[in-house]
């Protein structure tokens, strides 16, 4: 059996037998000029970039004019040696081979499956930072259209005394044709609408179907969408006041059922109601009865409606009642604030959430499902988030022409991860309620969507694909195609090409008399 030394592993002797099959013929002028400047550079630099430039360029020739490195007058031997200094340089020992025909190869087959995304995404689907100059200049109309001071605008309260409630409000602060008001009247008077004047800088009318604008305004379908409303979630997962639960160890508290803004897609459409309710502490109590005597739970999820659109007092009872339950390990915030009035997220209300955050974990849940949503004024938010709580979690909804193609979620993931904020989960939009059948996406589009994320972006950037039907139910497709004695057959999503997997061995895992036991 014949060896080699460790810089001619085998990768190194594919690429050496594949230069030297080329034909020795004479190089155009220019070329051979090339090859030796690099070859000299190669010779020169104790580094390993100029060895990899020359090899590459000696491929290049091959492939491309069939020259072999004889018509440079480069010896096998000459090459051996470098190969031999850059695997030598290299700290991890990678060969000549193993860089240049494998691992280079690799990285330029997956520059590849990202250059449409790259070369789309900011015209596709901008972020809020990318259009801050045109969401300023949306800022400064929609102040003068609703007759807002800076100081209006640039606090919490002054967004919810100017939220966008009625028809005649929104047709001054957005340009929106009669037609569409006439269809946002038709709605408005079943269903509620709000929106922060903040959020409603964020969209841009020129574009008929902005991802944002339909998130805010409801239009016709809401109506006219044909079907049967499944009962609320509250009418058959309720066990005690404002809870909500369909697992042992977790629940939800409904707090409230204010919402800065309402979205078109809201699966708690029913709990919302027509008016904005407070709720008496005797109704709290109910809800913290319940969990105080099921120890079971450790988990707690404050939302509504949205939970920052409680007081900073009564925020903070709540989450100190849930701290002085001893079996409640973790509390989390669902809240959309941060996107639609993010100047709610102010140094008080920090200051509560870091104090019980100190004492048992606390995330915020939050959903964005544009890019588009997020801004530097929304960032600042994130970040500071992010350092008042364990973590910053981020559960967008799969929803037409907002986020339903892959350049859309993957900028979306990406944006929101950049700024300060987990992508966790992506539902698939409900089905309980009709009025946004027309803001649905089937299910295989969202697998082939968040699949083609894998390989392509960030793993921690990469959500789970859920839809709600009694609980969260994954929808990830398996990549598992076959089992055989070799392994199990696992498909790249990101490639389709197909690898074996070996399988742990059954009757090892099943001996018990291992490790400490055994010895």
């Amino acid at each position: 059996m014949t060896t080699h030394p460790e810089y001619m592993d085998a990768f190194t002797l594919d690429l050496f037998e594949e230069l030297f099959s080329g034909a020795q013929e004479s190089p155009a002028p220019e070329v051979a000029a090339s090859v030796a400047a690099a070859l000299e550079q190669a010779q020169t630099e104790k580094a390993t970039a100029p060895v990899v430039h020359l090899f590459m360029l000696l491929l290049t020739c091959r492939r491309d004019q069939g020259l072999s490195p004889d018509s440079f007058a480069l010896s096998r031997g000459k090459l051996e040696a470098l190969a031999r200094a850059h695997t030598a340089a290299d700290e991890h020992s990678v060969t000549i081979g193993g860089r240049v025909d494998k691992a280079l190869a690799i990285v330029d087959a997956a520059n590849r499956r990202v250059e449409t995304y790259l070369e789309r995404k900011d015209t596709e689907a901008p972020s809020g930072i990318y259009l801050w100059d045109e969401i300023q200049a949306n800022i400064a109309r929609i102040k003068a259209a609703l007759g807002m001071t800076d100081a209006d605008f640039d606090t919490y309260n002054g967004q919810l005394k100017f939220a966008i409630n009625d028809v005649e409000t929104l047709g001054r602060a957005i340009p929106l044709s009669g037609n569409v008001l006439a269809q946002v009247a038709r709605i408005t008077a079943k269903y509620r609408m709000r929106l922060t004047p903040y959020y409603a800088a964020l969209i841009r009318p020129e574009h008929v179907n902005d991802p944002v604008l339909l998130q805010a305004v409801p239009t016709g379908e809401m109506i006219d969408n044909a079907g049967i409303e499944i009962p609320p979630v509250a009418a058959d997962h309720s066990p005690a006041r404002l809870i909500d639960q369909f697992y042992p160890r977790t629940l939800t508290i409904k707090a409230t059922n204010m919402c800065a803004m309402y979205c078109t897609h809201c699966l708690r459409i029913a709990h919302i109601g027509k008016r904005d309710r407070i709720y008496g502490q005797q109704t709290y109590a109910e809800a913290l009865d319940y969990i105080r005597a099921n120890k079971r739970i450790r988990d707690v999820l404050i939302t509504g409606g949205d939970a920052l659109v409680l007081s900073n007092d009564m925020l903070q009872k709540i989450l100190n009642a849930l701290d002085e339950i001893d079996h409640v390990e973790v509390k989390r915030l669902g809240t959309r604030i941060p996107v639609t009035a993010p100047m709610r997220i102010d140094d008080e209300l920090l200051e509560v959430l870091a104090a019980s955050n100190a004492r048992k974990p606390l995330r915020v849940v939050t959903q964005i499902n544009t890019a588009q949503e997020i801004t530097p004024l929304s960032k600042v938010a994130f970040r500071r988030l992010s350092g008042a709580a364990s973590a910053v979690l981020n559960q967008a909804v799969l929803l037409k022409g907002i986020n339903d193609s892959r350049i859309k979620m993957w900028q979306l993931c990406e944006t929101i991860q950049a700024a300060y904020v987990r992508p966790y989960y992506v539902f698939n939009c409900s089905y309980r309620n009709p009025q946004f059948a027309h803001l649905r996406v089937p299910i295989e589009k969202g697998r082939d969507i968040i699949e083609s994320m894998y390989g392509n972006i960030s793993g921690d950037a990469i959500p789970r694909y859920i839809a709600t039907a009694g609980g969260k139910i994954p929808l990830h497709r398996s990549n598992v195609v076959a089992t055989t004695d070799d392994g199990i057959t696992l498909i790249k999503p990101w490639s389709g090409e197909e690898v074996v997997y070996p399988d742990a061995d059954a009757e090892l895992y099943a001996d018990d008399n291992f490790s400490f036991e055994k010895w």
